[in-house]
């Protein structure tokens, strides 16, 4: 009897409690919307879901002249991120159009489609590669030839399709980027221990000091992968747009989070490791939109190797290993850890996505080519295909009656170009 009282006397001031703390809240002026995104916040920087147990963000205070992450840092990423779009605007106009015209990068005059509103309706609404039927229906309408209604689509076509300067500008910028950042991330790390022994970065986990080269190197690739995603929308669209979309998501998540907990050794050793072969491919693509093909080829294989090695090996068989294997050993696993890791998986998977890429190329014995690339199409095609087509039609027939003549793509990769 005594014990059912107490437990309604513990129940009653429960519910006491916690209406004084909604009329805390209420008398304080605050919306429903607002006390949702107070509890929100305390949800989200509740130090049991980040950091193993007995440990949280009173770890991380200065004190005695040590200097520690905070997540109020980051907003340092904004005007970098600004910086970086203005200082590639300044490139891409300056140092990028001359090493283009050294190289022999020319932008291309491209021949314009006729204003035509009936084909420019089909062309935004229904596709912009019309299929034979289509182009005869198109024909009545518009009372134009097969080979004007296949003319007029092509250079439409060519019109929404970057050239090849600028593609070249966009590459140069990031192969600038990634080598310095590569060389920079380099000379933080190189007297670093846990370059050579991964195991210590948890060496005192969280209570990891700051150091400032660590501070402008987590700052200024968070502010350049921000400013990717901003300029994302104006660069040049590749077949895996949507891949590139969720791997800068993702990587100014992961720079983010494990700054905010102190994963900041772990995070340098993995940018490091993707600094490391993005370079080499920016550069490769540069000598391929310059022609160079040769110089492009034996780029590239340095740099399937090179991504092979850190994205395939080093990366998920080191760097993976110790983040996912090597914690549980030193503490409970926690929220945190689950979600540090999952991010790492992503970006596993897209190494895996952009690894069989690279050996689709390699399958292909064309390693100078950008697999993401799209072939500008020319007027001298149309006149070869039309050749071909009137050949077709006015040869005599041989064991059974003449074929009907289909417009087909011609794999002449010697033709003229426009």
């Amino acid at each position: 009897m005594e014990l059912s009282r107490k437990s309604l006397l513990a129940h009653s001031f429960a519910e006491l409690q916690s209406k004084e703390e909604y009329l805390t809240l209420s008398s304080s002026g605050l919306s429903p919307a607002d006390r949702m995104l107070s509890r929100l916040s305390e949800w989200f920087w509740n130090e049991r879901l980040w950091f193993p147990q007995g440990l949280g963000w009173k770890d991380l205070e200065d004190r005695d002249g040590l200097v520690y992450a905070k997540a109020s840092d980051l907003w340092m990423s904004l005007p970098l991120a600004l910086g970086f779009l203005i200082i590639r605007q300044l490139f891409e106009r300056t140092v990028a159009i001359r090493l283009a015209a050294a190289l022999g990068v020319k932008e291309k005059v491209r021949v314009r489609a006729e204003h035509n509103p009936m084909l420019e309706s089909y062309f935004r609404i229904t596709n912009k590669n019309p299929k034979q039927a289509d182009i005869e229906s198109l024909c009545k309408k518009s009372g134009c030839s097969e080979r004007q209604i296949h003319r007029w689509f092509r250079r439409r076509r060519n019109e929404e399709r970057p050239n090849q300067l600028k593609k070249f500008k966009e590459a140069s910028w990031r192969f600038t980027f990634y080598l310095l950042a590569f060389i920079a991330g380099l000379a933080a790390l190189i007297d670093k221990p846990w370059l050579y022994k991964m195991e210590e970065m948890w060496a005192g986990f969280p209570v990891l000091t700051l150091l400032p080269s660590q501070y402008w190197y987590y700052m200024i690739e968070l502010g350049f992968y921000m400013s990717l995603l901003f300029s994302v929308a104006s660069d040049v669209k590749r077949k895996d747009f949507k891949e590139q979309i969720v791997h800068h998501v993702a990587t100014i998540l992961l720079i983010s989070f494990s700054w905010c907990v102190n994963y900041i050794r772990a995070g340098t050793l993995i940018m490091l490791v993707h600094d490391a072969s993005d370079y080499l491919l920016e550069s490769a693509k540069m000598f391929n939109y310059a022609g160079w093909r040769k110089a492009c080829n034996y780029i590239f294989i340095v740099f399937a190797v090179v991504f092979m090695i850190t994205r395939l090996v080093i990366f998920p068989f080191w760097i993976l290993q110790c983040t996912w294997v090597y914690p549980v050993t030193v503490y409970p696993p926690f929220f945190g850890y689950y979600f540090f890791n999952g991010l790492l998986f992503v970006l596993q998977c897209l190494h895996i996505f952009w690894a069989v890429l690279i050996l689709r190329m390699a399958i292909k014995f064309l390693p100078g080519n950008d697999e993401r690339s799209d072939r500008e199409e020319t007027d001298s095609e149309d006149d070869e295909e039309e050749e071909d087509e009137t050949k077709k039609r006015t040869a005599p027939a041989k064991n059974g009656p003449t074929q009907n003549g289909h417009s087909v793509l011609n794999n002449n990769h010697h033709r003229k170009t426009e």
